[in-house]
């Protein structure tokens, strides 16, 4: 397995930030790669994309205004195999990403993924009260994992809000 590059460009609308790559992401090497992950499906029925992209299309995203990133990189079978010092230096990491390409806002995929960032422990939907990064939006959004017990049509209309945000 060999690790899923980001894609991250000054000037993003949107800067998505999950936990880390699927073992099928890090076979493939391309973000949101598992089958049973909706993130695709999720973009296009919001309204995020003109069309419903492929993981391999993930690079293509740029061209939409979005980029892509993990808060730890190594890919596993499950969040829970990260480690707490994996976590330590990927939040570190993170925070760099975005102080230095300072999207417009990051939308974390997952609740989990923005608790692990922030280390607070209560979090909503949507934007958040505080943000971590002056200048840049915090947005919290569910996990696109087919493991998500929520009704899709209740994810998508939580991400359709990034698209009220960034027009």
């Amino acid at each position: 397995m060999g690790p899923v590059p980001d894609y991250i460009k000054k000037g993003l609308n949107i800067l998505f930030v999950g936990f880390n790559p699927s073992i099928r992401s890090g076979e493939t090497g391309h973000h949101f790669a598992n089958p049973n992950n909706r993130f695709w499906s999720i973009l296009y029925q919001a309204g995020l994309t003109p069309v419903k992209l492929r993981p391999e299309d993930d690079h293509k995203l740029l061209n939409y205004g979005y980029g892509l990133t993990n808060i730890v990189q190594r890919p596993t079978k499950k969040a829970a195999d990260i480690s707490s010092e994996e976590y330590e230096v990927g939040r570190n990491q993170l925070r760099e990403k975005i102080e230095t390409y300072l999207p417009q806002i990051v939308c974390f995929v997952g609740k989990g993924v923005y608790q692990q960032y922030t280390k607070k422990r209560h979090v909503a939907w949507g934007v958040q009260n505080e943000h971590e990064v002056e200048g840049v939006t915090d947005f919290v959004a569910p996990s696109s994992s087919g493991l998500v017990r929520m009704r899709i049509d209740e994810i998508v209309e939580i991400y359709r809000a990034l698209k009220v945000l960034i027009e």
